[in-house]
């Protein structure tokens, strides 16, 4: 029922999102040196590598300066910028749910370095698919403003946001329903517009 739920929602978002997306292509083209597309390896349900598809809004190799994106980080470009304060630049990931490799709703993928930190109880996220947004996505609207305040934004990430991610995300496996999953939707689209 999810899955085809996911199915469903994304081939309508994708298609009424088509010309902005086309729009947001040129646009990055035309401002900036590199690719339309970002693909960063994360981890998906089971552990399984994936390659998560997004708009690109940083500079080219800007990921060898650090994974994080703190604050006013000048490898964020001018249009990039504008992408990421409305999350316009995850739309491509719509891409990776009709691939099968993650799901509307779902616990935030990570890249491997962070995964690999986990321990054996917040491994259990890994029993479902990765999400698009989840409950923690929610609660860290901001993320990037708030890792840019802290005196070691890896430190921060790793003690401070990332268990309390966790945390959320085990409380929306205990009820992983289509219901919750709108319900999340909902909210999620309420504070992009807002």
């Amino acid at each position: 029922m999810k899955r085809l739920f996911d199915i469903f929602s994304s081939f309508i978002i994708l298609t009424l999102f088509l010309p902005f997306g086309i729009l947001i292509a040129l646009v990055i083209l035309f401002t900036s040196k590199g690719g339309v597309f970002y693909i960063q390896q994360r981890i998906g349900k089971n552990k399984k590598s994936f390659g998560l598809l997004k708009f690109r809004t940083m500079k080219p190799n800007a990921d060898k300066e650090g994974r994080l994106t703190v604050g006013k980080d000048n490898r964020i470009t001018k249009v990039g910028s504008f992408l990421r304060k409305y999350k316009l630049d995850e739309f491509p990931q719509f891409l990776n749910v009709l691939f099968g490799q993650m799901s509307i709703v779902g616990p935030r993928p990570e890249v491997k370095e962070f995964v690999d930190l986990y321990t054996e109880e917040q491994l259990e996220i890994l029993q479902v698919k990765p999400g698009i947004t989840d409950l923690a996505s929610l609660e860290y609207f901001e993320e990037n403003k708030i890792l840019g305040e802290a005196e070691d934004a890896h430190k921060a990430y790793v003690e401070e946001i990332m268990p309390a991610k966790i945390k959320l995300n085990k409380k929306y496996l205990e009820n992983p329903t289509v219901g919750n999953d709108l319900k999340i939707m909902w909210r999620t689209a309420m504070r992009i517009l807002g």
